[in-house]
C-alpha cells in the first residue's frame, strides 16, 4: 500500500518545513513540495505537525517484580504506546541470578513474540556477571541485535551487581561494540535507610522517598561515570532525576567525557509533595522517587544544554490492588508508574507549548536520540527518504484532559488524572500502515516487529 501525506509541517531534530511525504510499502520513498504521485491513500495534514514516531527506550511490560507482574502485557503496552505517538519501545530482560542470558531471553520472548502491536527491542539486564555470562556478550551483540546491557547498583540480592562485576562487564561490552545502561543509586545506603524507617514505624509512602535521598543517586552516578571513564565503555544513565546526579555528569564533561543521560517525563513535571497524600502517594512510588521543584528546573536546563539526551518513561504499571500490597509497609509497594501513552503529549504540552524547549529539541529527545544511541538511526527516529515510515500527525492546538477513563494502558488509575494537555496525537503510521486514526487502533497484536539493533557507532 502507498500513502501520500500532504501539506504537513514536518519536524525532525534539525528541520522544520512544509512538504508532502510519499510512502511505499514500509518506508518513505520521497519528500517534497506538491509531489506529483498517485497513492492508494491520501492524508491531508494541513495545520498538523508531522514528526517521527516516538521511541521510548525504557519500559517494563509483563515484568515479574516484588511477587507480582506489571499489568501491561506486550499487547496492551505497545498498543497504548501507539495511541500516544510512540511507535517503538525497548524493554528490559532480567537475567535470573544463576541462569544464563540466553535463558532470560527465551523467557521474555515467550511473553513478547507474536503479541506486540508496535515495534520493540530489548536491553539485557545482567544480574550475575561471571565467566559464563562473559562468553554470551558477543553473541547478543552480533547475533541477537541486543547491544545494550543494563546493570543495577541497587536491589541487593536480586538485581544488584558489585563494582568488580561492573568493571568486568564494561570491558567485555566495550570490546564487542555495546553500551552499558545503569540504574545508578546506592543500594546499600537505601537498604539501610529503608530498614531504619521500618524499624521506627515509619511505613507510609512518604518514607519510600525519604529512604532514597538525593545523595544516594548523586554518589552512584559519580561512581558509574568514573568507571566508564576508566574503561572507556559507552555509558547511559537511565531515569536520572536530580541536580546532584546531573552535576556528576556535568563534572565529567570537564575532562571531555561523554555520558548519555535519560530522564523520564514524570521527573520533569511531578514532585515529591505527592507522597504526602497518605496512601494515595503509592501511585507515584517508583525508584528513584520523584524529587523537588529545583530538580525539575535542573532537568529542563539539562535538556537544553544537551546533557540530558532522552526523555523516556520507565513505564511499569501496577493495578491499584497490586499497590495495596504495601498498604502497611512502603517497602512492599510495587515500584512503578504508568506513562507510556502520555509521554509525547505531556512533553509537548509542558515543554514546547510552555516555551521550555523547541519543537526540534522535542523530536530530538523523544525520537531521534534514542534511535542514535541504541543503534536504530536512520531507520528509526527521523523522517527521511529510506527511513521506516513511522510517522505521527499531531494537532498542536487541541486541548484535552488525561484520565484513566480514557487511556488505553492496562491500569485502573492515572498518575495524571485530570491533567489539562495542549496538543493531541491524531494519526499514527507504523512502517507505512495506518495504526491509529480517530482514536481507533487499526492493527492487531503480532504486527509489531522485533528490531535488531546495530553496534554503538553513533555519537551525539
Amino acid at each position: 500500500m502507498s500513502v501520500l501525506i500532504k501539506n504537513g509541517r514536518i519536524i525532525t531534530a534539525t528541520d522544520d518545513y512544509i512538504a508532502d511525504i510519499f510512502i511505499e510499502g514500509e518506508t518513505i520513498r520521497s519528500i517534497g513540495k506538491k509531489l506529483d504521485v498517485k497513492a492508494d491513500k491520501e492524508i491531508d495534514a494541513t495545520g498538523k505537525l508531522v514528526f517521527p514516531g516516538g521511541i521510548d527506550p525504557h519500559v517494563h511490560l509483563d515484568m515479574p517484580f516484588m511477587g507480582t507482574f506489571s499489568s501491561d502485557s506486550y499487547e496492551t503496552g505497545t498498543r497504548a504506546a501507539l495511541y500516544g505517538g510512540t511507535t517503538m519501545l525497548i524493554d528490559f530482560i532480567l537475567q535470573k541470578q544463576g541462569n544464563t542470558l540466553k535463558d532470560a531471553l527465551k523467557e521474555w520472548k515467550g511473553r513478547s513474540d507474536h503479541n506486540c502491536v508496535g515495534d520493540y527491542s530489548f536491553h539485557m539486564a545482567v544480574t550475575d556477571f561471571n565467566d559464563n555470562t562473559k562468553k554470551e556478550i558477543r553473541h547478543f551483540i552480533e547475533e541477537e541485535g541486543i547491544t545494550s546491557f543494563k546493570t543495577f547498583m541497587a536491589y541487593k540480592g536480586a538485581l544488584m551487581i558489585d563494582d568488580r562485576q561492573m568493571i568486568g562487564l564494561m570491558e567485555e561490552v566495550k570490546q564487542h561494540g555495546g553500551l552499558i545502561n545503569v540504574h545508578a543509586t546506592n543500594g546499600d545506603m537505601i537498604d539501610y535507610l529503608t530498614q531504619k524507617n521500618r524499624e521506627e514505624g515509619k511505613l507510609a509512602p512518604l518514607y519510600h522517598y525519604l529512604s532514597q535521598p538525593e545523595v544516594t543517586e548523586a554518589e552512584a552516578s559519580e561512581r558509574f561515570v568514573d568507571m566508564i571513564n576508566y574503561t572507556k565503555c559507552p555509558g547511559y544513565i537511565v531515569h536520572l532525576t536530580c541536580e546532584g546526579a546531573l552535576n556528576a555528569v556535568r563534572n565529567a564533561t570537564r575532562r571531555n567525557q561523554k555520558v548519555f543521560v535519560e530522564t523520564c517525563i514524570q521527573y520533569l513535571i511531578l514532585d515529591a509533595s505527592l507522597y504526602e497524600k497518605d496512601f494515595e502517594g503509592a501511585k507515584w512510588v517508583m525508584s528513584p522517587p520523584l524529587r523537588e521543584k529545583k530538580d525539575q528546573e535542573t532537568l529542563w536546563a539539562g535538556i537544553n544544554q544537551g546533557i540530558v539526551n532522552v526523555v523516556a518513561t520507565d513505564h511499569c504499571p501496577f493495578m491499584w490492588e497490586q499497590k495495596l500490597m504495601g498498604r502497611d509497609d512502603f517497602s512492599k509497594i510495587p515500584n512503578g508508574h504508568p506513562a507510556v501513552e502520555n509521554r509525547m503529549e505531556l512533553l509537548y504540552s509542558e515543554g514546547v507549548a510552555k516555551g521550555r524547549i523547541t519543537l526540534n529539541k522535542f523530536v530530538e529527545v523523544a525520537c531521534t536520540n534514542p534511535a542514535k544511541i541504541f543503534g536504530m538511526f536512520p531507520r528509526k527516529g527521523t523522517i527521511a527518504v529510506g527511513s521506516d515510515a513511522d510517522i505521527v500527525l499531531f494537532d498542536p492546538n487541541e486541548k484535552h484532559s488525561l484520565s484513566a477513563a480514557t487511556h488505553h494502558m492496562n491500569v485502573d488509575y492515572s498518575g495524571y488524572e485530570g491533567w489539562e494537555v495542549t496538543g493531541k496525537v491524531k494519526t499514527v503510521l507504523l512502517r507505512g500502515t495506518i495504526a491509529i486514526d480517530n482514536n481507533e487502533c487499526l492493527i492487531g497484536k503480532g504486527f509489531g516487529k522485533f528490531i535488531k539493533r546495530n553496534k554503538v557507532s553513533q555519537v551525539i
